[in-house]
């Protein structure tokens, strides 16, 4: 089965080398039964569109037969202005999807229309308000983003100038404390050498001080 599927495929051309097992036969026997039956599911649609369009010749024929005995019309006898007259009415008919040309059939189907076409009007003009308020609300953002990235650069600014005053405090602090220690270590050297010399602790400033006192 699989060889003659190959060889109606190829037809008159060679059947191309392959190796020859279990597992290609399965796998060319599955393409066999999807080719074949997809050919069925084909044949299938075929006959169907001939059948439908036999039944739409039968209709059209019955319609032409019914035109030209009850009104004496054909396609034949019609103007150019009466044939482009019914081509504008079948076109109004398959645009307006109704199920015949009666005016009933029409004006239901404009009404409807109508009705589609101010649902989406109301609907766009919904839209529209919508997008107008969002286009606001994004502007209010893009101002506020603005004045935020305006205030987040002062702030900036004003920490730099803080931390250089922070630095140049830190300096004088540690000159300070320096100068302090250094002051601490001279004092403390100038009255070991009073002391040396025999000065009297009662004449200290500390000492008249608190004598004043």
């Amino acid at each position: 089965q699989v060889t003659l599927w190959l060889k109606k495929i190829y037809g008159n051309q060679p059947i191309p080398q392959y190796e020859v097992n279990a597992r290609t036969v399965d796998i060319l026997y599955e393409l066999v039964e999807c080719n074949e039956a997809r050919d069925r599911d084909v044949s299938l649609l075929i006959e169907d569109m001939k059948q439908k369009a036999t039944e739409y010749e039968a209709e059209a024929s019955y319609i032409q037969g019914l035109l030209a005995e009850s009104l004496d019309l054909s396609l034949s006898s019609l103007s150019s202005e009466g044939s482009s007259y019914l081509d504008v009415l079948v076109n109004s008919a398959m645009t307006l999807e109704t199920k015949d040309t009666s005016l009933a059939s029409f004006f239901g189907a404009i009404n409807d229309m109508t009705s589609e076409l101010y649902a989406t009007e109301s609907k766009n003009r919904e839209m529209e308000l919508e997008l107008s308020n969002i286009k606001k609300k994004i502007t209010a953002a893009l101002m506020l983003e603005k004045r935020l990235e305006e205030d987040l650069k002062k702030t900036e600014e004003l920490l730099e100038v803080e931390k250089a005053k922070a630095d140049s405090r830190s300096q004088n602090l540690k000159f300070l404390k320096d100068k302090s220690k250094d002051l601490k270590i001279r004092i403390k050297a100038a009255e070991e050498e009073l002391a040396a010399t025999g000065l009297d602790r009662s004449l200290t400033h500390e000492s008249l001080v608190s004598l004043s006192e």
